[in-house]
């Protein structure tokens, strides 16, 4: 059966992407709907709120250092700052990897493979 090509109605470019991608073999897009979109929603505030609260830690931290009397205790409030960020890093980390496999709980029956 010969393949049929549609020429799109509009100049739109996001339609015409869609199109093309659609023809190199990705297929419908339709089967994300709204839990890929949510999902989506869901990690781009889990990130913004992490980042706000980094904002938070460096202001602390900077305050601290700032009140600091000798260097020990300058070096003290340096260490606590990047042990706290390397533990808040990693479990944002592990936050996001999680949320972005709910993003995709199961895949149509249809597809061969992930796109990547």
């Amino acid at each position: 059966m010969a393949k049929k090509t549609q020429t799109p109605d509009t100049d739109d470019p996001m339609t015409m992407a869609l199109e093309t991608m659609q023809d190199a073999g990705l297929g419908s897009f339709a089967w994300m709907g709204t839990t890929w979109t949510e999902a989506m929603s869901d990690m781009g505030s889990e990130v913004l709120n992490f980042i706000a609260s980094r904002y938070s830690e460096d202001v602390k931290t900077q305050h601290e250092m700032l009140h600091c009397k000798s260097l020990t205790e300058l070096q003290q409030a340096q260490a606590a700052y990047l042990e706290r960020a390397y533990v808040q890093y990693t479990v944002e980390a592990g936050k996001l990897l999680k949320l972005g496999t709910e993003a995709f709980p199961q895949l149509p029956t249809k597809t061969k493979a992930t796109p990547l």
